[in-house]
């Protein structure tokens, strides 16, 4: 009995899992409408979420290492915090060890952010801002810490390093948010497509408190790069990314076809 229930738990997370897990950071998208984490689908090498139009979302991020790294985040192509087109050499946010960072939209200030929400494409906030190539994704560049060499006397080296640990729950971006410029709309796809594409608007204001940190990089190139397509549920369906359960060849067997015929030919009695 608990063998099967084993073996069906697992089959279950093979078709869906609630987040994608990395190394260093596990990445997941939550659904603020409806208080619940978007199921993870993968089809051909890349992982997916069905996001609901008009639904707001957030990210959540959660360090699984013991120690601080720094994570670059865009969605649709745009830097979340500096509304720049993302890189992974720019800000990001510093998550302390084992803790977990939610953004909840586009940093206006350090008080302050824009809700993400689903949205159709060209209302899209990299659309709006003339940059429509990358909707539909969202990614994260992770980076380790520098570590600095060890201290002739340790005890006395480290007064303030809780008081370091706990600042990095809230990371804040190494620059002010810059104004990003208008482009032409030339690259926008035919209407009727760009209307069926999901994309991340620049939502109501929040307050959601952060401020500076230092983080020197270990590395030049990120130690961990995350990347979590999205679409609406319906798209998905028809791109073969999600498999809806009437889905089977002809004939498709069903679980409870109705009540027990007799079979054809003589009955036989089993007994003991």
């Amino acid at each position: 009995m608990f063998v099967k229930r084993w073996l069906l738990l697992l089959g279950l997370a093979l078709c869906a899992q609630p987040a994608l897990a990395g190394r260093l950071v596990e990445l997941s998208v939550v659904d603020r409408a409806e208080h619940r984490r978007l199921p993870v689908h993968w089809h051909a090498g890349s992982a997916y979420v069905a996001g609901q139009p008009g639904h707001e979302y957030h990210l959540v991020l959660r360090n699984r290492t013991r120690a601080r790294v720094l994570a670059v985040v865009s969605v649709d192509g745009v830097n979340v915090i500096t509304g720049q087109t993302a890189d992974p050499s720019q800000s990001g946010y510093v998550i302390a060890p084992y803790a977990k960072l939610v953004i909840s939209g586009w940093r206006k200030s350090l008080a302050q952010t824009a809700a993400f929400y689903f949205t159709d494409l060209a209302d899209s906030y990299a659309a709006r801002t003339g940059r429509p190539d990358n909707v539909g994704v969202i990614g994260v560049a992770v980076y380790r810490e520098k570590q600095a060499p060890p201290a002739p006397i340790a005890r006395e080296a480290f007064p303030g390093a809780a008081g370091d640990a706990a600042a990095g729950k809230r990371a804040a971006p190494a620059e002010s948010p810059a104004a990003p410029g208008r482009q032409s709309n030339e690259s926008l796809r035919d209407e009727a497509e760009a209307a069926s594409r999901l994309g991340t608007g620049h939502g109501r204001r929040e307050t959601s408190r952060a401020h500076y940190v230092s983080f020197e990089r270990a590395t030049r190139d990120p130690a961990q790069l995350v990347q979590l397509r999205y679409d609406s549920r319906a798209n998905l369906v028809a791109r073969g990314v999600i498999r809806e359960p009437g889905d089977c060849a002809w004939p498709c067997p069903r679980p409870f076809p109705g009540f027990a015929p007799d079979p054809d030919g003589p009955v036989s009695y089993f007994s003991p």
